[in-house]
């Protein structure tokens, strides 16, 4: 028979988990309420404790049934873990479990969703009675085809990112209210979450194709991340921002993993290569390494979005490009976890991921996201069209360290072109504004001529930048009158350098 379920928490709580547990709860047996409930926590803020939590303190208090859904086997497990703590007996419903007969012995009952699905088609009465049904990762579409086995039941929903994986299926069609958690930034500073410092490397992602799930195609990603340049970047961008960290490369496939084990393997560095294929004692085996050696490396595909937690973790690689805001937050929170000598953790992002969905720690408004989520999609792909034209730009601060004298790195060259077409002068003195920026930058940071013109040279792709935002202002422009406007820049910005600063002294 099941165990009596305790009325203390087993399990020490932080408040703000409390305020949510008592709010959820309260939402799930007002008899005024009507529909379905979404709940949204950032990666990292305790999900499965807290909707663990409302089981228990549910079934002790309405005697009611049970049931929880995952679509992962790692989170079937991590979840059966949290119940345990909780001290909810649960049953697992897993493809070993045949009928049986005994359901009337529990109050709680976990799945896959493909498993029970399969079960409840030959089957309708499988598992039933049940009052409140959990979906954890709910902006998974998968759990809609169970949903009408359980019309008489309650849907509670978590997930992280309350924007569904299929534009055409929003969330609000199977929720009717969403309770929003504590923001990632508001998590930081109450030290739950550590802070992100993220390095963003500008890279050229020209032929990128997107798929039938709008993303990014494997095939389109490997064939650039697989490039050499591509390669070199990684493994110095890991030498520069992370040499000896515990690290997690994220790629897009098991060949680009593959790769890149065999790359840091070549290099020295104590690296393990991690995907689906590898069984249960290899899987185990390659995490426990990980969790006890310091600085040591995996690289791995999608395996470890979910339900993997090792708080160790001191920096994600994003060596891929994504569309998807639910991935991209789910690769990132593998490092947010906090510990008493932990308060901060690496980003770099090698795939302009930042660009095209924002900082990690960003303030979204999920309330307008749950209830507009087009309007939000559309905002995505304006910005992906900007990042494509070249007019989406952030210094990186690998580059901002080589000019340790410049205070000010602002220069709008979309507000200096309407500010001369206000006055009907002439746009093109934006551009000579923008050379004297950059020349000022130059000179205030470079020792002699030859370290100027390093300088310059790693400053290109701002240029670049610049100049598409001018060219875009301009409307109707030509690729070679582009061509000919940046040849003219560099030219400018030389003469100035060889008239200006002189040769280096030689000893």
């Amino acid at each position: 028979m099941i165990d009596d379920v305790q009325t203390d928490v087993v399990r020490k709580l932080y408040p703000y988990q409390e305020v949510y547990i008592e709010k959820i709860y309260n939402e799930l047996i007002d008899e005024n309420r009507k529909g379905n409930i979404l709940f949204q926590l950032p990666t990292g803020g305790g999900k499965t404790i807290i909707f663990s939590e409302i089981v228990r303190r549910y079934i002790h208090k309405t005697n009611g049934r049970v049931l929880i859904l995952t679509h992962r086997i790692e989170l079937l497990k991590q979840t059966a873990k949290a119940l345990q703590e909780a001290n909810v007996n649960s049953k697992l419903i897993v493809s070993e479990v045949g009928d049986f007969d005994n359901q009337d012995e529990f109050t709680c009952f976990l799945a896959m969703v493909e498993t029970l699905n399969n079960r409840l088609k030959t089957d309708q009465l499988y598992i039933d009675n049940i009052n409140l049904v959990i979906v954890d990762e709910a902006h998974y579409n998968s759990f809609r085809k169970i949903f009408h086995y359980f019309k008489n039941a309650t849907i509670l929903g978590v997930t992280a990112t309350p924007l569904s994986s299929n534009q055409q299926l929003p969330l609000r069609d199977n929720y009717s209210k969403l309770i929003i958690g504590d923001s990632i930034k508001e998590l930081i500073e109450n030290g739950y979450l550590s802070k992100a410092i993220t390095y963003t490397y500008d890279v050229r992602l020209g032929g990128l194709k997107i798929g039938m799930d709008g993303d990014y195609t494997v095939s389109s990603l490997d064939r650039i991340y697989s490039a050499y340049e591509m390669q070199e970047r990684l493994l110095d961008a890991y030498k520069a921002k992370a040499l000896g960290s515990k690290t997690l490369i994220f790629n897009s496939s098991i060949a680009m993993s593959r790769q890149v084990y065999l790359l840091f393997q070549d290099a020295g560095f104590d690296i393990r290569h991690l995907d689906s294929s590898n069984n249960k004692q290899e899987r185990n085996e390659t995490l426990e390494w990980f969790k006890n050696t310091p600085g040591s490396i995996i690289t791995s595909v999608g395996i470890l979005t979910t339900g993997f937690d090792e708080p160790t973790v001191e920096t994600i690689i994003l060596n891929r490009a994504t569309r998807s805001l639910t991935l991209y937050h789910q690769m990132i929170g593998r490092g947010s976890r906090r510990l008493e000598n932990k308060d901060h953790f690496t980003i770099i992002d090698l795939g302009n991921n930042a660009k095209r969905l924002g900082l990690w720690q960003d303030y979204i408004d999920w309330q307008d996201v749950f209830i507009h989520p087009d309007k939000f999609l559309e905002h995505l792909v304006e910005r992906e069209d900007k990042l494509q034209k070249g007019l989406m730009y952030t210094l990186p601060d690998i580059i901002k360290e080589k000019f340790p004298k410049t205070d000010d790195f602002n220069f709008d060259m979309e507000e200096e072109y309407y500010k001369l077409l206000s006055k009907a002068q002439k746009t093109t003195a934006a551009i000579d504004l923008s050379i004297d920026d950059h020349y000022e930058r130059i000179k205030e940071n470079a020792e002699d001529m030859f370290d100027a013109i390093d300088l310059l040279n790693i400053l290109q792709d701002e240029i670049e930048y610049r100049l598409n935002v001018y060219t875009n202002c301009m409307a109707k422009t030509t690729r070679n009158y582009f061509k000919w406007l940046l040849e003219n820049y560099n030219d400018e910005i030389k003469k100035r350098i060889r008239s200006e600063i002189p040769m280096p002294v030689e000893e």
